[in-house]
C-alpha cells in the first residue's frame, strides 16, 4: 500500500508538472501572438486615439461643390460629375519651411537682429542645397522680419532669378499657443499669445491646403520664416495637440518638408533637416 502511494504521488507530481508546462506554453505563445498582433483600424474593430479630420482644411469635395437644391435628376447628376472632378485631382501642394539663420540677439530692435556671419553662411549653404534638389520652384515666401529677409535673399540667389519672391507679416515671429508643458526660462504675456496665436493661424490658413481641382501638376513654395511659427504649422499640419509645438527643436538654416496630398492627407518628409551642414555649423541659439 505505501508503494502504491509513493507511485501514486510520483504520477501526481509528473502529471503537474506536464499540465504545468503545457498551460506555460499555452499562456506564453498567446503572450507571443498578442505582442505581434499588429490592430490595424481599417481591418478590425480597434479604435485609435484620435481620428485623423479628413475636412481640416475645409476643401472636401462636398464642402466646395454647390449643393443641389431641388431633385432633379440632371441637378443631381451634374452635382455628382463635379465631385468626381474633384475627387480625380491628384496634385500635391510641397512646401518647404525654412528657418533663418543664426542673427544678432543683442540687437534692441528688429533692424538691428541681423544675420551673423555664421548666419550667412548657413543661408548660403541652404540655398545650395535647395539648388541641388532640381526642383521647379514656384514662389519664395519670406517673413518680413530682418533676419528672415536677409535669409531669403541668399537662398535666392542659387535659385532661378526669374523666381516670384512675397513678403508675408503673418509669418513673423511670435507666440502662437501657450505651450504644454511650460517652460520656465520663456513667459511671453498672455496678450501676445492673444496676438500672435490669430497672426499665425492665419498664416498657416493661407499657406497649407490641398490643391484646387484646377490644379493639375505639382506646386512647390518655399517658406523662410521662423521656429516658433515652423514649429506650429508642423503639430498643426499633422493634427499632433498644437501645445506641443515647443517640444521640437529647430536648427538655423534647416528644411522641414511637408507635403499635402489631393485628398487631404498630410506627410512630413523632414523634420528641421541640417544634414547639409558642417556640424561646427549648426546651431539653434
Amino acid at each position: 500500500m505505501s508503494s502504491f502511494s509513493r507511485f501514486q504521488k510520483i504520477a501526481f507530481l509528473s502529471l503537474g508538472a506536464v499540465g504545468g508546462s503545457i498551460a506555460y506554453y499555452q499562456l506564453n505563445a498567446k503572450s507571443k501572438e498578442e505582442k505581434f498582433n499588429v490592430h490595424n483600424s481599417w481591418t478590425t474593430n480597434y479604435t485609435p486615439t484620435v481620428k485623423w479630420e479628413k475636412n481640416w482644411d475645409h476643401r472636401e469635395p462636398e464642402s466646395i461643390v454647390k449643393p443641389i437644391k431641388e431633385g432633379k435628376p440632371e441637378d443631381e447628376n451634374r452635382y455628382n460629375e463635379q465631385i468626381e472632378k474633384v475627387k480625380k485631382n491628384k496634385a500635391v501642394r510641397h512646401l518647404f519651411l525654412i528657418r533663418h539663420g543664426q542673427y544678432n540677439t543683442d540687437g534692441a530692435t528688429d533692424k538691428e537682429r541681423t544675420l551673423t556671419e555664421l548666419g550667412r553662411k548657413q543661408a548660403d549653404i541652404t540655398g545650395s542645397r535647395l539648388a541641388s534638389l532640381d526642383i521647379k520652384w514656384d514662389v519664395l515666401v519670406r517673413s518680413t522680419m530682418t533676419r528672415a529677409r536677409e535669409t531669403a535673399e541668399i537662398i535666392a540667389k542659387h535659385l532661378p532669378a526669374n523666381l516670384e519672391v512675397k513678403d508675408c507679416q503673418l509669418l513673423e515671429e511670435g507666440a502662437p499657443i501657450p505651450p504644454e508643458p511650460p517652460v520656465g526660462y520663456w513667459k511671453p504675456e498672455p496678450r501676445q499669445f492673444f496676438q500672435d496665436g490669430a497672426r499665425i493661424e492665419a498664416a498657416f490658413r493661407r499657406y497649407f491646403y490641398r490643391a484646387p481641382a484646377t490644379q493639375t501638376n505639382d506646386t512647390y513654395t518655399i517658406l523662410v520664416c521662423h521656429a516658433n511659427v515652423i514649429r506650429y504649422f508642423v503639430c498643426k499640419a499633422l493634427q499632433f495637440p498644437p501645445e506641443a509645438w515647443l517640444r521640437i527643436s529647430l536648427s538655423h538654416g534647416s528644411i522641414t518638408w511637408i507635403s499635402i496630398f489631393s485628398n487631404g492627407h498630410v506627410v512630413l518628409r523632414s523634420l528641421g533637416d541640417v544634414g547639409h551642414m558642417d556640424p561646427k555649423c549648426v546651431t539653434s541659439r
